[in-house]
């Protein structure tokens, strides 16, 4: 059976591949109908411009669903390990799951909002998203440590703190360069005075998005072996 059919497995699945589409759907669409450059730009351009902004809304608004319903049910996931052999504070299992909701909520404040119309709104969304993102990575790679090798191999916590820290080490370059920026715009000349940081912050965006794609991919393993169970009562006083 295909790994990502087993369990709850196809939640995390199902987040990565739909959120990859996102990004490269509205990316080619937005190229092809010339709108932005091809080199470099940023997430929040591709889907600016209609008819790609519908798309990458949509797209976007869904896979901070999918996010919401992959952390919680890493959340519930851990609280039940930690139930069964303790190996630390649920806490900080807590903490990881409030920023991680926090983050999906300014991705649908991303999605909603347009880069052009209401850039501060915009960006306040786009700020939370990625902050939030990368403390809820470096969170869930600390777990991920106390909780092996019961739980978790060595090398899948590597892995997680791999990512957390290249994620951690692009996001602020990109929120440095980002503010350096004095207009908000789809096309850049390289001859322009912001470019260089235009291009610096770009890169660093697409390194931490495509980091959350990453990390959401080592919980396939853990999702296996969960299942989902819908219980329903009705009252007899009605």
């Amino acid at each position: 059976m295909l790994c990502f059919l087993k369990g709850m497995a196809f939640v995390p699945f199902l987040l990565v591949t739909w959120s990859s589409a996102a990004f490269i759907i509205s990316y080619v669409i937005a190229v092809l109908c010339g709108h932005v450059n091809p080199f470099l730009p940023y997430i929040s351009d591709t889907g600016t411009t209609p008819p790609e902004s519908g798309i990458f809304g949509f797209m976007i608004n869904f896979s901070a669903f999918l996010g919401a319903a992959t952390m919680y049910t890493r959340y519930k996931i851990v609280e039940k390990q930690n139930q069964t052999c303790y190996f630390g504070s649920p806490i900080v299992n807590l903490v990881s799951l409030v920023l991680g909701l926090v983050g999906c909520i300014g991705m649908g404040i991303v999605a909603n909002f347009q880069e052009l119309t209401v850039p501060v709104v915009h960006d306040g969304g786009a700020l939370l998203a990625f902050v939030c993102g990368v403390i809820y990575t470096l969170l869930q790679s600390v777990i991920s440590y106390k909780s092996c090798p019961q739980w978790n191999r060595l090398s899948t916590c590597h892995i997680r703190m791999a990512i957390s820290t290249v994620s951690c080490a692009a996001v602020i370059p990109m929120i440095a360069c980002a503010s350096l920026i004095s207009i908000t715009k789809l096309e850049w000349n390289p001859d322009e005075k912001d470019y260089i940081y235009h291009v610096v912050s770009a890169i660093c965006e697409w390194t931490v998005a495509f980091g959350f794609i990453f990390f959401f991919l080592t919980f396939i393993q853990d999702f296996q072996n969960v299942t989902l169970r819908i219980s329903t009562e009705i009252n007899d006083d009605c």
